[in-house]
């Protein structure tokens, strides 16, 4: 290194290294600057922390809502339905029109929130995916595995099972019937 304190200016200036070895003394002001940028990014950190905190509880606090009223939509069309069935028992002899129309009205709102039966007929092919077997019974006029009886309608919702259909399964006649 020069000992020129003209290049050592000029060394200074293009970022060149002076006095390599001897660690120069930091001025005060210098020192109060690194600190204070060391508290600006303690600051930040603390506040940025505090920020994701507060997304997550809010985020949590969204989900939580969403599950407590997803059937909110759902529920408030059944409602239509429990009045009809009111009606239709306060009013005996109209009853077998007021429970055809409020069926109607039940499956309206069903179709409407995508819930549909899967109601097999006899001689469909038995499914394990869709229907669970109460029993089974011989059938000559099945053929095995098939559905014989449907017991109860099942139901999905979009592509998902609600409840399977139950049904009595065909097998084959008994051979000494």
């Amino acid at each position: 290194m020069t000992k020129d304190p003209e290049h050592k200016a000029e060394a200074q200036e293009n970022g060149a290294a002076v006095g390599v070895g001897k660690p120069e003394a930091e001025s005060p002001v210098a020192t109060e600057a690194l600190k204070a940028e060391a508290e600006a990014q303690r600051d930040r950190a603390l506040r940025l922390a505090a920020e994701m905190e507060n997304l997550r509880r809010r985020a949590a606090r969204e989900l939580e809502t969403s599950r407590r009223y997803a059937l909110e939509r759902f529920a408030g069309e059944l409602l239509p339905v429990a009045d009809s069935l009111e009606l239709a028992l306060a009013s005996a002899e109209t009853v077998p029109e007021g429970l055809e129309m409020t069926l109607k009205l039940l499956r309206d709102t069903l179709a409407r929130h995508h819930i549909e039966a899967v109601t097999p007929a006899e001689g469909d092919a038995f499914d394990p995916e869709l229907h669970e077997a109460m029993a089974t019974q011989p059938s000559a006029q099945v053929s095995p595995d098939h559905i014989l009886q449907l017991i109860q309608k099942g139901y999905r919702l979009h592509d998902r099972l609600l409840r399977p259909a139950r049904v009595i399964v065909a097998r084959a006649p008994d051979p000494g019937a």
